[in-house]
């Protein structure tokens, strides 16, 4: 079949917590769209289904690449998530009637940038509003890792719990300490306005270029070293490009604190996680907490899960109904633009 374009405007550009109203021409031809999975959220794909036939993996689950190829020729937008592969071999598969690739994520490592560039594509994420969540998000990860909260909640269940102990169950606290966040975009601030009302010592914060907003949180910028080495807390807020490949090393945690809890919310790529296997072990560093893994899901199998000192989360960073229900509509939003013209509410660059 063939999808001719159909004409929308865009009357308001999308703001945080806001959805673009979308008025449409008369016009009985739609756009296709492939869905890569059944669970998106129903409110982004209603907005598409008003002017788009759609095509959707029927399983809550990553589509196989095999399925995915199959199902894409002739599709003019591809509604993805983090977990999907945008490749040369999926943008053969899809051929030239595709026109935007839509990710409900603010990351896009999964997305081969420069070869959509070359051929037009456009790429749609959805940046600021995850940001409250997944700073939530840290701050729980971080005083359920520190204060130790699964391992005793295991104790309270199986028995362990004989009594009140005065060493028992102690962990490491915020307040006095000096906390260190990697990477300083929305996502680190955010995090570095939470800690402030634990009373810690001092935040710390490494970055690639300065941030104005570090004087009104009360952040110092130092080198990656220093933040190392000084920091009780370390939390990878840092995106997942070439420089922070693993940016978390043997190096890395040798100079940390063996007093040191590692937290992770950002890509398990930012870490090389054999090296924070042996760290943990050797108590090299006190504890870790991560919302991200290399692979996800984490194979049952991996060592990590047999560690008392590591807490381990399934990648729920923005996983609140509202930042998601909002992802979903600024990704169908992304797509209705980029196929009629108008300007996407978040397009990557």
């Amino acid at each position: 079949m063939f999808y001719k374009r159909s004409v929308i405007f865009v009357s308001s550009l999308f703001r945080k917590g806001l959805t673009c109203d979308i008025t449409r021409k008369m016009s009985s031809e739609r756009y296709l769209v492939y869905i890569t999975r059944s669970d998106m959220p129903e409110c982004g794909v209603e907005l598409l289904k008003k002017q788009c036939d759609i095509k959707m993996w029927h399983k809550p689950s990553p589509v196989p690449v095999d399925e995915f190829k199959k199902s894409i020729p002739g599709v003019n937008a591809i509604f993805c998530a983090l977990t999907d592969k945008i490749n040369k071999e999926i943008l053969d598969a899809a051929g030239p009637e595709l026109k935007v690739v839509a990710t409900i994520s603010v990351g896009y490592d999964h997305i081969d940038v420069a070869e959509c560039k070359k051929r037009g594509v456009k790429i749609g994420y959805t940046p600021d509003v995850l940001t409250d969540a997944t700073a939530e998000l840290t701050m729980a990860l971080l005083l359920s890792t520190s204060r130790r909260l699964p391992e005793a909640q295991h104790e309270a269940r199986t028995g362990g719990w004989v009594s009140w102990a005065p060493t028992w169950m102690t962990g490491p606290g915020l307040a006095g300490s000096t906390v260190g966040i990697v990477g300083f975009g929305r996502i680190g601030q955010a995090v570095a306005r939470c800690i402030k009302s634990f009373n810690t010592s001092k935040i710390l914060y490494f970055n690639r270029s300065e941030k104005q907003e570090a004087k009104e949180i009360g952040a110092i910028k130092v080198s990656f070293d220093e933040l190392l080495s000084e920091s009780d807390f370390v939390i990878c807020c840092a995106p997942l490009v070439p420089e922070t490949k693993e940016m978390f090393n043997k190096s890395a945690f040798e100079k940390m604190k063996n007093t040191a809890v590692f937290i992770n919310t950002s890509r398990g790529g930012t870490v090389d996680q054999n090296a924070l296997i042996e760290a943990l072990k050797k108590n090299t560093i006190r504890a870790a907490g991560l919302d991200v893994t290399t692979p996800e899901p984490l194979p049952l199998d991996s060592p990590l899960f047999k560690l008392k000192n590591c807490v381990i989360l399934p990648h729920i960073g923005s996983a609140t109904i509202e930042t998601r229900n909002t992802m979903s509509e600024i990704s169908a939003n992304n797509i209705l633009a980029a196929l009629n013209g108008t300007n996407m509410p978040a397009e990557l660059k």
